[in-house]
């Protein structure tokens, strides 16, 4: 099964503080043929984007600058949409409630990304 063709129009949510990184997923998620929204690096960007644009799912960086992402991570899960945390933490920084959510360990590859982003997929078409 071809990875890229199974990801092909996934409208991806990108919340992340670092520039830098934020281009790398975005350059990542255009390789895997995904459609970008955002990227937003502040919170309430990003719950604006997630009220309002048409998304699949997201990839989430825990920490933006100090403030936890949790209350997006809330409001997506309210809307059914799926998400996968970002983080050099793993999952020690999660609260309870998201423990077990898809975590891509900061720094991470396309191929981890491309991973994740399948078990959204089928999240989504479940």
């Amino acid at each position: 099964m071809n990875t890229q063709a199974n990801l092909e129009g996934l409208r991806v949510l990108v919340v992340e503080d670092e520039m830098m990184v934020s281009m790398l997923i975005e350059d990542m998620l255009s390789d895997l043929g995904c459609t970008v929204v955002g990227p937003a690096s502040r919170l309430d960007e990003a719950m604006e984007l997630a009220r309002e644009a048409e998304l699949d799912c997201a990839v989430l960086d825990v920490n933006l600058g100090g403030q936890p992402i949790f209350p997006l991570a809330d409001l997506l899960r309210e809307k059914g949409a799926p998400f996968a945390f970002a983080t050099g933490y793993g999952d020690a920084g999660l609260r309870d409630v998201d423990r077990g959510s898809p975590v891509l360990q900061k720094p991470f590859r396309e191929g981890d990304l491309a991973r994740v982003l399948g078990e959204l997929r089928t999240a989504t078409s479940a």
